[in-house]
């Protein structure tokens, strides 16, 4: 080392492992199976990043999050510093840390990543996030009142994430949540196993120190229209989030038969109405000795590792391409694959065949191969004729994907919504067709990633803080 020039960075080429539950024991509970870093695996997983000028790593981020500046601070045991600093651009860091898809996102520029494994971006934000409220939330600055009013409709992260935003900014802000817990997907979409619901509950606590108002019970298109919050209900300006909730289905010969759940209902009695306490949760949820999941997203995977979990001796993944196309994270498939999931590739039902009772007995499927990619770049599946087999299953479980809640968008006067249902909104902005009110989320792009929608969120708080300022 000579001129007083720095000495060279060892390079680290692998991520700190995540310590997790034993596979074979957390296939039996709803225990948080990544159970998080360490102080000391934290601080050497941050001392990996290479802290680059460029900070390529920002651009994969939706809520623009200053990566390197978190993750330096992280690497000094500043701990306060560095969650002060994600939360300047980040409202939910305890959830991001453990449901963003980082290898897609931030992780995916890292120029560490390039000849070895990325940073691990997100378990550090998650230990970070952990540590704060394990220590004691941090106070944040908010902006002196505007005297101007915002109704978000929906507590999802697109909707918490605009709340947080506009209140720091010193708006009055009401959140309106048509279940009886504010989370949205956070709560009732996500498996306990996956994401804790004191987790989001805490952070949620975080959003009410700022001042946000949150009225749950609160269906927007029954007790009030959008209009009407307009109009006389004493807001300036309104920001939809209501989500995609609107389940899809394969429209297949016995759909409607008992033991058949749309991956919506499956979920939601499970995370957010406690169906596995039953009898000491209200809920109760019939499972039986076989599972077929239809699907390959992470929807799919969360409702076949639960299904485990309620005690399915048998749970599968059936999905029609190969597992080289599966659409869902490769940590979610992996964690899957430990825990007992199987899986029947190139492979889709036809119908579903039930007894006389009208309960499900088994699924007639026919297999298939790949074809050319199609418009997503996957290679299409093609039916492979007279390959018909039935299989034997007591539970079907369609995790096909979802589409927007079509409720708000149906009573509200003026708004423009697409052939699927989606609202029209600028990308840009969240701006609709009708002034003053603003959308944002899987209502607006069909579903997608929470990070997405949180970044939705912060896109549309400043066009609002904008429009109340007379400067659109």
């Amino acid at each position: 080392m000579t001129g007083g020039s720095k000495p060279k960075k060892t390079i680290v080429p692998k991520k700190n492992p995540m310590p997790s539950q034993d596979p074979f024991l957390r296939a039996k509970n709803f225990n948080e199976v990544a159970l998080g870093y360490t102080e000391q695996a934290v601080v050497a997983e941050a001392n990996r990043c290479l802290q680059c000028k460029n900070a390529p790593c920002r651009q994969g981020c939706p809520v623009e999050v200053d990566i390197p500046a978190f993750i330096g601070l992280a690497a000094e045991r500043d701990f306060a510093g560095a969650i002060k600093k994600l939360k300047e651009k980040n409202a939910l860091p305890a959830v991001c840390g453990r449901v963003c898809p980082q290898e897609s996102q931030c992780e995916k520029y890292c120029t560490l990543g390039k000849k070895n494994e990325p940073v691990a971006i997100g378990r550090i934000e998650r230990y970070c996030a952990d540590w704060e409220l394990a220590n004691g939330v941090l106070p944040q600055q908010v902006n002196p009142p505007t005297g101007k009013s915002v109704a978000v409709v929906g507590s999802g992260p697109a909707g918490l994430t605009c709340a947080a935003d506009l209140a720091k900014l010193g708006h009055e802000v009401t959140v309106f949540e048509a279940l009886h817990v504010p989370g949205g997907v956070l709560m009732y979409g996500i498996p306990e196993f996956r994401l804790p619901k004191k987790v989001v509950q805490a952070e949620i606590n975080n959003l009410k120190n700022l001042g946000v108002n949150i009225e749950v019970n609160a269906v927007v298109g029954k007790f009030a229209v959008v209009d009407e919050l307009l109009n006389g209900g004493g807001f300036d300006a309104v920001f939809i989030g209501t989500g995609a909730g609107l389940p899809y289905f394969m429209n297949i010969p016995g759909e409607n038969a008992c033991g058949v759940y749309s991956a919506n209902e499956f979920l939601t009695r499970t995370n957010l109405m406690k169906a596995y306490r039953f009898p000491d949760a209200d809920t109760p949820i019939r499972v039986g000795d076989k599972v077929a999941v239809l699907g390959g997203g992470n929807v799919a995977m969360d409702a076949a590792r639960t299904a485990l979990r309620l005690g399915a001796k048998e749970s599968w993944i059936v999905y029609r391409r190969s597992k080289n196309e599966l659409p869902a994270r490769h940590e979610e498939v992996e964690h899957a694959e430990e825990e007992g999931v199987k899986f029947a590739f190139l492979t889709s039902p036809t119908r579903i065949i039930y007894n006389s009772d009208y309960w499900v007995i088994a699924m007639e499927c026919l297999q298939y191969k790949l074809g050319e990619p199609d418009a997503s770049g996957r290679r299409s599946p093609v039916p492979i004729p007279g390959s018909e087999f039935v299989m034997d299953v007591d539970t079907v479980v369609v995790a096909i994907g979802q589409g927007p809640n079509p409720l708000v968008p149906r009573t509200t006067k003026g708004l423009e919504c697409n052939k699927k249902g989606n609202i029209v909104a600028d990308l840009a902005t969240g701006a609709t067709s009708k002034p003053g009110v603003f959308a944002g989320g899987d209502v607006v792009t069909g579903a997608a990633t929470v990070i997405l929608a949180m970044g939705a969120g912060r896109t549309a708080a400043k066009a609002i803080h904008a429009y109340l300022n007379g400067d659109s």
